[in-house]
């Protein structure tokens, strides 16, 4: 929870808070840490961070949680002009070819966020508002802020649990939460039905939740799921019409935003074929101002006035269904996840000449992470040991969980791997697969 006092305190002060989250590696922790420069840096009670030997973070000056949030000696930042378009937050989201990119959150952002999103799922003074969701990304922070602007009760749960989440849905008092399109899932294979309509909840904005399995959840459960498209780099732009859904679609335009399709050339697609979704605000400062230190991906990202999404989606009507992504980007347990970083990971031991990550269906309805190696020479590693010495560089929820060995990678004339043949090949019966193997790695 301390979390959300240093949000506030961040927004008294004229400080910006950068978030990160406690399975970040060495190597990931330095990159935060160089790029943003902070200067105070908090860790609370039950996080040890991955630093290892790193002289680099050894050498920072770190404050403990232990007693609350002390922040003796530290006055407003001079010059500190509070209007709405000031950067709050600096949230890091996965790079698809290279370093993570931190988004410039500014107030603005959060109070459009707040209004939108809370106004969307009907919330007011009465309601009780619960997420299990990590306070290091946006959707949780924002769920915060929406309790704040609704004058809601605001409740942080501990980590998602299948056979726990409807009676601690119970316990709370619970009548508006916030799942992902794995969790919806997962909640589906509960056999356990005595505790399914026993709580308060009414409705959960569900972003992502598989269309064949929306209407079974609610039915079940006796609430309302909210599909909508939001990212960290823009707000909640596309949502339901005067709260009306269709399945399988994300929704259309909120008041104030904008929305259209496009093909790899920038030229509008015609309905019903896929393209890129490119979104626009109308309202002053609802987006965010660009990436941290990163000019060029700002410019790439937000051109012509339109923010360059990566969806893939249609258009039917004025209402926009998600396809995938373009990018090289794999969900995963509610994470996005950088494939370059799974093969930069992977090609750092000295046994693999080259590595490739793709995403493959998951059981649950995200992705699942699967790397294609090349061993370099007579080198043998098995799979086991490949994922115990990247334990040591990836997070848990990145750790591939199918690894096929190959001679050789599919190439484009340019040398680039062509890994649309690589999912078209997917998971085959020589494929290894740690979940079957029952591998589980090891906290390190």
């Amino acid at each position: 929870m301390e979390i959300l006092e240093l949000l506030l305190g961040c927004s008294w002060l004229g400080a910006i808070l950068v978030p990160l989250n406690p399975a970040s590696r060495s190597k990931q922790i330095q990159y935060f840490v160089s790029t943003t420069e902070p200067a105070l840096i908090f860790v609370d009670e039950a996080t040890t961070l991955a630093w290892g030997s790193d002289s680099y973070l050894s050498s920072l000056s770190v404050t403990r949680l232990e007693h609350g949030i002390q922040l003796d000696g530290i006055d407003e930042i001079d010059g500190f002009d509070p209007l709405p378009e000031t950067t709050l937050a600096i949230l890091f989201t996965s790079g698809t070819t290279g370093n993570p990119k931190g988004v410039m959150c500014p107030h603005s952002q959060f109070i459009y966020w707040g209004e939108i999103v809370g106004g969307m799922l009907e919330m007011g003074e009465e309601d009780v508002v619960y997420t299990c969701l990590p306070l290091f990304h946006t959707n949780a922070l924002n769920a915060f802020i929406q309790s704040l602007l609704h004058g809601a009760i605001f409740h942080l749960g501990p980590r998602f649990s299948v056979s726990k989440f409807w009676s601690r849905m119970q316990e709370s008092g619970t009548t508006i939460t916030y799942l992902l399109g794995a969790m919806v899932a997962m909640l589906m294979t509960n056999g356990d039905t005595h505790s399914d309509k026993k709580h308060k909840v009414r409705n959960i904005l569900a972003p992502g939740t598989p269309a064949p399995v929306l209407r079974e959840f609610e039915d079940r459960f006796g609430v309302r799921l909210f599909e909508a498209h939001g990212m960290t780099e823009t707000n909640a732009t596309i949502g339901p019409e005067h709260g009306r859904q269709q399945i399988g679609f994300m929704g259309k335009a909120i008041p104030g935003f904008e929305a259209k399709i496009v093909d790899s050339d920038g030229i509008p697609v015609p309905m019903g074929e896929p393209g890129e979704l490119l979104l626009k605000s109308n309202l002053p400062g609802a987006f965010a101002r660009g990436y941290w230190r990163m000019p060029e991906e700002t410019e790439k990202a937000w051109r012509d006035g339109w923010f360059h999404s990566g969806d893939r989606v249609i258009e039917i009507d004025g209402w926009y269904k998600f396809v995938d992504r373009i990018k090289d980007v794999i969900r995963r347990r509610g994470e996005n996840i950088s494939a370059w970083e799974v093969e930069q990971a992977l090609q750092s031991l000295e046994e693999v000449s080259v590595a490739a990550a793709i995403a493959v269906p998951s059981e649950l309805g995200e992705d699942e992470v699967m790397a294609f190696i090349v061993l370099d020479g007579d080198n043998s590693i098995s799979p086991k040991k490949i994922l115990d010495s990247c334990s040591s560089i990836l997070p848990r929820h990145a750790l591939p969980r199918f690894i096929e060995f190959v001679d050789e990678l599919p190439l484009t004339e340019t040398g680039k791997i062509r890994k649309v043949e690589l999912r078209a090949l997917g998971v085959r019966d020589t494929t290894w697969d740690a979940q079957k193997e029952g591998y589980s790695a090891s906290r390190r």
